[in-house]
């Protein structure tokens, strides 16, 4: 229900008044309070309703809770109460309502504070809408019955400036030169800060110099800001000259300037000189601090000298500067990131014994590294250990081990994880439930995985378009099309922005189940929602009418995504030349690949494997070795079904018994194995031509590339001795078939 709504649902709403929808004007005569005022209790009772009130999580609970409080004759809210109820509003954006509170309050004779003002502010900024913020500020003050200051204009440029809206912010700034209102070096640093912000560095330094003829004198937050923007800009010179000249102006350097130069340094990998920089600081009385060095400490780490750090930290104990988790944190991601986990290890060890407890990113830290290199057993055990050591695992490290656990085909123990983090009190987020239910699509378990969509909902947990894209995925792929359209548009119920993909998901799964004009009509509906069909919505279409052998319907396709702007992609010219070669077109599928090329585009096995796969078919066997031979020079690497394409054709007469072999040769050398079905035609042509040293040297060239078990080979190798080639064939076959599945060309 919207704010308005629960408002004009109670008589008494928005104070005594008629309920005011937003962006509606009140009316023109309003009811006062009534005059007879508090009994003794009022006073605790305003401070009893205040207290409630800042207690509500939004501001449907906070007016149901007024509106409750307004039921009794002799209460009348009081200053506070109007101020908590206008800034509960604002979260909401309801500033139609907010006005008429405003007025309400002068009404009653309370006095509107600047903080109400800032509250609107505050809330405009929130809800981007800056413009409105600065009109308030420049023409509607009078409503607050509050004069613009310098505090309200500081206001205004900190949210600007927060914003990064520079031209406003300008204009603010010249306004209030214009009203003769004076900056204070507040204004002065919030317009220094959003300038080098924008890396507009030297045009606040002339902001800096502008101070002076305000009677403004720059502070240490000025000199640091404008420091840190040369810092950002990667000049430490021009940072280090600002130093100089703030000791000049009797503005003494602190360790937060010492140490925003060293950082400085650091990001420029000038270690050497960071160090010679703190050996300068310190021989002119310069007391290192905490933040010092674990400055230092990062800027070694971040530039690869881990070694370094970890005598820092020595040095660090030796002054009696203990590090603390940062310092140990830097270290030990440094030393995973290195794959130098035992070193990391040791140094959680001396954590532990010189008194510095680790934290969860400590431990989150290690983890990730275990899981990287496929210790997943140490990462749980280490997982285990948290409990244990104090320490609470969090939804990060929990998210860590499900998502390792998924990778390494383990997702029964992802999913006895996940209900171990709910009992512990863990709450999962959007992240978990999303590399869950990935995991469930993509192996099938679609129930489990709409379950979990159900559970997101019933527990409050955000749901993104992500998480909808990935549930449609998985049920295009089973074919499972009216359950897909049922969470699509579930989607749009629930206010989940659908994009690009959630089209092409189901216009794809549309399509694969042959319902061509829902596809269509999916498209047309895409376009009105704002999102513009691209190559992969077309590639769709394209597939289904090639599929179909529709090849004028494809070409048609082809024309409208054309004129709609789009290039034909690798992917679309492999579907058309699929298409084609499936229609035998041969030579039309041939011409598309030689456009590819003249349009500059390396074609892939996608666009060659069809066209070789139907060259071998109509018995042009030497085209369509050629044809690979060119795939090998000019398009991207042939992959293996291409070889076994070119394997099996040759085999089947594609051309003389000894170039099958050599290819065979080619093959293996490349790492890819034939099919058995192809590799016993060749052998019953070697042994027809009396080749039987051929026929060993192939399978044992199989054999070693295929890493048979040992009591495999010795079994074939029995039946070669004994020349029984026949058994040696079978026994070949059925452990080929084992480790090399069929593959089929879509």
């Amino acid at each position: 229900m919207s704010f308005a709504m629960q408002l004009a649902s109670h008589p008494r709403a928005s104070l005594r008044a008629t309920a005011v929808p937003y962006n509606v004007t009140p009316p023109a005569r309003r009811p006062r309070w009534r005059r007879h005022r508090f009994r003794a209790s009022a006073a605790s009772g305003q401070e009893g309703l205040l207290t409630a009130l800042r207690e509500q999580k939004d501001p449907e609970s906070a007016l149901r809770l007024l509106n409750s409080a307004l039921a009794r004759d002799d209460f009348g809210p009081s200053r506070d109460v109007y101020e908590e109820i206008i800034g509960k509003l604002g979260i909401a954006g309801a500033f139609d309502l907010m006005k008429v509170l405003v007025r309400e309050m002068r009404q009653e004779g309370h006095e509107v504070s600047v903080g109400v003002v800032q509250s609107f502010i505050e809330s405009y900024a929130r809800l981007q809408m800056f413009d409105d913020a600065v009109d308030l500020v420049l023409n509607q003050l009078d409503m607050f019955g509050i004069q613009a200051d310098t505090v309200v204009f500081n206001h205004l440029l900190s949210v600007l400036s927060e914003g990064s809206k520079i031209k406003l912010l300008e204009s603010v700034y010249t306004e209030m030169s214009n009203r003769g209102i004076k900056p204070d070096v507040a204004t002065f640093n919030t317009v220094i800060n959003a300038l080098c912000r924008v890396h507009q560095v030297r045009t606040a330094v002339l902001m800096m110099e502008e101070m002076s003829s305000h009677g403004v004198a720059p502070d240490e937050v000025t000199f640091t800001t404008l420091m840190q923007g040369f810092v950002e800009e990667g000049s430490i010179e021009a940072a280090l000259r600002l130093k100089s000249r703030m000791s000049e102006m009797g503005c003494p350097p602190t360790s937060v300037t010492v140490n925003l130069l060293i950082n400085g340094y650091c990001k420029l990998g000038r270690v050497e000189d960071a160090l010679g920089y703190i050996q300068q600081e310190i021989a002119d009385g310069f007391e290192p601090d905490q933040v010092t060095f674990n400055t230092f400490v990062n800027g070694l780490c971040q530039n690869g000298h881990v070694n370094h750090a970890l005598k820092v930290m020595d040095l660090m104990l030796q002054e009696g500067s203990l590090p603390d988790v940062f310092t140990y944190n830097t270290v030990v991601n440094c030393l995973c990131q290195n794959g130098e986990l035992e070193e990391a290890k040791g140094i959680i060890n001396q954590m532990v014994d010189s008194g510095c407890l680790p934290d969860t990113t400590t431990f989150n830290t290690l983890i990730v590294a275990l899981c990287t290199e496929n210790r997943l057993e140490e990462a749980l055990d280490l997982a285990r250990d948290l409990t244990v050591k104090g320490v609470s695992p969090n939804v990060y490290t929990f998210n860590i081990l499900i998502n390792a656990l998924c990778k390494v085909g383990d997702p029964h123990l992802a999913v006895r994880l996940f209900e171990e983090m709910k009992s512990s009190g863990c709450t999962p987020d959007e992240v978990t439930y999303n590399i869950l239910i990935d995991n469930l699509c993509s192996s099938g378990k679609l129930a489990k995985a709409l379950d979990l969509l159900k559970e997101m909902e019933v527990s409050g947990c955000p749901r993104s378009t992500v998480t909808y894209n990935t549930i449609i995925d998985g049920l295009c792929k089973k074919l499972r099309i009216e359950e897909a359209e049922e969470v699509f548009d579930q989607m749009d119920l629930t206010g989940i922005e659908r994009d690009a993909i959630t089209f092409n998901t189901l216009v794809d799964g549309l399509c694969r189940a042959e319902r061509i004009d829902d596809a269509a009509e999916l498209i047309e509906q895409m376009t009105s929602e704002g999102l513009q069909p691209n190559n992969i919505t077309y590639n769709s279409i394209l597939t289904h009418y090639c599929k179909q052998g529709n090849i004028s319907k494809a070409a048609d396709i082809l024309q409208t995504m054309t004129e709609n702007g789009f290039e034909a992609d690798a992917v679309t010219y492999g579907t058309l030349i699929n298409g084609l070669c499936k229609a035998r077109r041969t030579q039309a599928a041939l011409k598309l690949l030689r456009g590819m090329r003249m349009k500059g585009m390396r074609p892939t096995p996608k666009a060659y494997n069809p066209m070789i796969q139907s060259l071998f078919r109509g018995n042009n066997g030497r085209d369509a070795l050629n044809l690979f031979r060119e795939m090998t020079e000019v398009g991207e690497p042939p992959d293996a079904f291409t070889y076994k394409i070119v394997f099996r054709g040759l085999c089947r007469g594609g051309g003389p018994i000894k170039e099958a072999f050599d290819f065979l040769v080619e093959m293996a050398d490349k790492g890819f194995i034939p099919e058995f079905s192809s590799f016993r035609m060749l052998a019953e042509g070697l042994l027809n031509l009396g080749m039987d040293d051929y026929l060993i040297s192939a399978i044992e060239l199989i054999v070693e590339k295929a890493n048979f078990r040992e009591s495999d080979v010795s079994a074939i190798r029995g039946y070669l001795r004994i020349r029984k080639f026949y058994d040696a064939l079978a026994t070949f076959g059925r452990i080929l078939e084992i480790n090399n599945p069929r593959w089929t060309y879509r």
